[in-house]
């Protein structure tokens, strides 16, 4: 299969493959070469294989496996067989920026289980301690009800 970043296409499906890998690669703190593979999957019509996918990047079959395990789990990629497939296939989710958003939720929704947790343990400690776990129970508490409030207003408008 040909891959958008690799058919000299005159759009310059190249080029944004590169910035992908170095912007939503460092915006999301993955690897440069995850940024590449959202960038293909994102650009591609259709799902891809591992191997298209190493094939595109020029990328090792461990790489690869690295990398969309980390886009699926980040909300933006699906894996899954194809009808009369034993294979599967990637594919950006056609609701992949909602997924982002979700992922980015869970996690924060784990910081601020974490923040609780050393809020209320925190009764023997100093009290510039005491503060700083307050804070940051706050803050998630904060972080958590922004990010809700946020990814519904997002689902509200598509």
């Amino acid at each position: 299969m040909s891959s958008p970043a690799r058919d000299g296409d005159p759009t310059g499906g190249d080029a944004l493959i590169d910035d992908f890998g170095l912007r939503i690669g460092r915006a999301m703190s993955w690897p440069p070469m995850a940024g590449r593979t959202a960038g293909v999957l994102m650009l591609s019509e259709t799902p891809m294989t591992m191997a298209d996918l190493q094939d595109a990047l020029n990328a090792s079959k461990g790489s690869m496996s690295e990398m969309t395990r980390l886009l699926v789990e980040s909300g933006t990629v699906r894996r899954f067989k194809q009808p009369g497939s034993r294979q599967y296939v990637y594919e950006w989710r056609e609701d992949a920026w909602a997924g982002c958003l979700q992922h980015q939720l869970e996690a924060t929704t784990e910081l601020l289980v974490l923040a609780q947790r050393a809020h209320a343990r925190s009764a023997g400690l100093p009290e510039r301690q005491r503060e700083r776990l307050r804070q940051m129970h706050e803050f998630y508490i904060f972080m958590v009800s922004s990010l809700e409030a946020l990814l519904e207003e997002y689902k509200a408008s598509r």
